[in-house]
């Protein structure tokens, strides 16, 4: 079970503004690039499951993951997630070619995709997917994860955080942000909602 603290920053000067004050606690920034899959007759989304393939930096690495049964509620998210490192030139391969993820014996998530969710031999199709710039930064204790998302049809921006103890992380996220007037909501709904929807979230 992932458990992250998800707020959404109204626009990219909130961004650049929380990006400026975070600067001395800068670790590393990903280019990722993000990848999503069902089975051709959604035997995946019908079960609130999707299988994401996201290559970092350039095809630097990639990871294959299976994430299943979103629940958000009050900017804290709550999702299963399984995932594990898959070869980047493959991955890429799969996805001009979707039926070649299915072909791939020595994955456990695709196994699982295969048996637990019935997804026949071939049976993969890719639904697109979107870009993300994430800065990470080590400030109090917590793993901060300032994204810029961009998708086909406009730009979001958002803060997370993953702990074993979200309502803790989040009262000292919400603090920092207002100690600095930086405005926030929470975050109703995943990347891959928004990507799927169409459109920002209000």
């Amino acid at each position: 079970m992932e458990v992250e603290v998800k707020l959404r920053l109204p626009d990219s000067a909130s961004h650049q503004r929380l990006s400026n004050i975070l600067s001395p606690f800068h670790i590393k920034t990903h280019l990722q690039e993000n990848v999503f899959f069902d089975g051709i007759n959604s035997e995946l989304s019908s079960n609130l499951a999707v299988l994401r393939l996201r290559f970092y930096d350039l095809d630097t690495h990639c990871i294959v993951s299976l994430k299943a049964k979103p629940i958000i509620t009050d900017g804290i998210s709550r999702i299963e997630e399984d995932e594990e490192p898959i070869d980047a030139a493959i991955a890429r391969a799969c996805v001009a070619e979707p039926w070649r993820l299915s072909s791939i014996n020595l994955s456990r998530i695709l196994k699982r995709v295969r048996e637990e969710f019935g997804v026949i031999e071939n049976g993969l199709v890719c639904l697109g997917g979107f870009r993300n710039v994430r800065a990470v930064y080590d400030w109090n204790g917590l793993k901060l994860e300032l994204d810029e998302t961009h998708y086909e049809f406009g730009t979001s921006y958002e803060i997370e955080c993953e702990s074993s103890e979200p309502d803790r992380a989040k009262k000292l996220i919400e603090e920092f942000l207002k100690d600095n007037g930086i405005g926030y909501s929470y975050s109703e709904s995943s990347k891959f909602a928004v990507f799927r929807a169409g459109k920002l979230p209000q």
